[in-house]
């Protein structure tokens, strides 16, 4: 057997090849020569920074020794964190994910181990070195599960939320995997991880599950609130002020009533987060959120007598909208809705704001739309558009829409958006172009592909 090559034999290697002195390379690679000679030596273990020097002055790539020092520094010897530390760093900045792994295969037995991999997981977090700090969580969590403590809730917590994307069936497991932790999670950590739970849930159409989480949500911030909590947040802790949370609350308790076509319930909320009278010397930041929610009842009042079938208060949702390009496209999805519901046209609407229509990250006053909750709405949207020129006998545009939408669908990985698509081609077929019929054609099998992903084997035949 071989033995396992060395930093130390390629940097002699090196020096003998190029014909260069210690003295000169130390030099080259701006390293103390005294410091060099030890390295060279095998008198001290080479640190971070100088391997980085070393391979700088030998023309070679950045982290180009990296798996090699794994082993020489790390496996071959005891690994000591004032080297493993600065490695994971170096590994995370380059990308070098697979090195990290190996770092984290050997060590992760090592329980002294887990509070500093924690640290570095946080720091790497908050670099937004998002792939390297997965892993580094995912090794203190398996490194504490029989433990019950808040730093194995706040690793759940970050997987959590790292883990989200546009696909529904990995965010229902994200969630799904991360809801037992909440109660363990510190309490400034609680109502965000409410506040995410309940988005994720409402992107996947799970209206009782959105209705429990708010108002447990609503809950725990009420009694925070009337503790005294201080309502500017702290670093680290919540991300919006403390008001946000109760308001937030309401707000996804309307819209799941709304959802489940209980109107005067889903008004009822709306009422509770149009009034915040109850807020004592707002701060500047709490009064931007309250005129964000004083908007969005005075919009959804409108939405929601209009879903009810009080089809004559239409114009005046339409100016109230076209007053504000954040309600724009929300308003629309539910215009479309009932004008499909209540067999209304909606064709000058739909001239007027076609702009509109495409995707695109929706902002509020307070900030930036869920990105799941976004991306669904987006999907339904396009069918419920199809379904308004598919009943109009617009059968192209009808039919070019579905094929937006299945691909739509498709993409979020949504098995009641994908069947509700091929349902309505297929109900329209007779109608569709022969580009059409190719496009539904490819689209077809990427819905196989991924059902193929799903059950673990291939439905191909021969």
């Amino acid at each position: 057997m071989e033995p396992t090559p060395t930093i130390l034999a390629e940097l002699d290697n090196y020096l003998k090849r190029e014909a260069l002195t210690i003295t000169q390379f130390a030099e080259r690679s701006g390293l103390h020569t005294g410091t060099l000679s030890n390295v060279m030596h095998g008198i001290r273990p080479i640190a971070m920074q100088q391997l980085d020097q070393i391979t700088m002055a030998m023309g070679l790539a950045e982290g180009y020794f990296y798996d090699l020092y794994i082993d020489n520094y790390i496996i071959d010897r005891s690994p000591d964190w004032r080297r493993v530390g600065p490695l994971l760093h170096r590994c995370a900045e380059l990308n070098k994910l697979d090195a990290v792994q190996r770092v984290l295969l050997h060590i992760m037995d090592k329980l002294m181990y887990l509070p500093l991999l924690f640290d570095t997981a946080e720091e790497l977090f908050a670099q937004g070195r998002s792939a390297a700090a997965i892993l580094l969580y995912e090794s203190v969590a398996e490194g504490e599960k029989s433990q019950h403590s808040e730093r194995l809730a706040l690793c759940r917590y970050r997987l959590f939320t790292l883990g989200l994307s546009d696909d529904q069936d990995t965010n229902l497991l994200a969630a799904t995997h991360f809801e037992p932790f909440l109660e363990r999670l510190d309490e400034a950590y609680q109502l965000d991880a409410l506040n995410e739970l309940i988005n994720v849930n409402a992107s996947l159409q799970r209206w009782s599950k959105v209705e429990q989480l708010a108002e447990k949500m609503e809950h725990k911030a009420t009694i925070q609130y009337e503790q005294g909590s201080k309502r500017e947040r702290a670093p680290g802790e919540l991300k919006k002020p403390l008001i946000f949370y109760i308001l937030y609350a309401y707000l996804a308790r309307a819209n799941a009533w709304r959802e489940c076509g209980d109107y005067m319930k889903g008004l009822y909320y709306v009422s509770l987060y149009a009034d915040a009278s109850w807020v004592k010397k707002p701060s500047e930041e709490e009064e931007r959120v309250i005129k964000q929610f004083s908007e969005w009842a005075e919009a959804n009042r409108y939405m929601y007598h209009l879903m009810a079938g009080q089809v004559e208060v239409l114009v005046d949702y339409v100016n109230y909208i076209a007053a504000r390009e954040n309600e724009i496209f929300p308003g629309l999805c539910k215009i479309i809705l009932a004008a499909n519901k209540y067999h209304i046209n909606i064709d000058s609407i739909l001239e007027r704001f076609e702009s509109y229509l495409s995707f695109k990250e929706e902002q509020s006053q307070i900030g930036k739309i869920s990105q799941q909750v976004t991306a669904e709405r987006y999907t339904r949207v396009l069918a419920e558009l199809a379904v308004y020129y598919l009943n109009a006998k617009k059968f192209n545009r009808g039919l070019c829409l579905v094929l937006e939408s299945l691909e739509s669908s498709i993409r979020i990985n949504c098995d009641s958006a994908i069947l509700r698509c091929i349902g309505l081609f297929e109900q329209f077929r007779p109608f569709a172009s022969d580009q059409a019929l190719e496009r539904y054609k490819i689209l077809i099998r990427e819905v196989q592909t991924l059902n193929e992903k799903k059950i673990g084997f291939s439905t191909r035949y021969m």
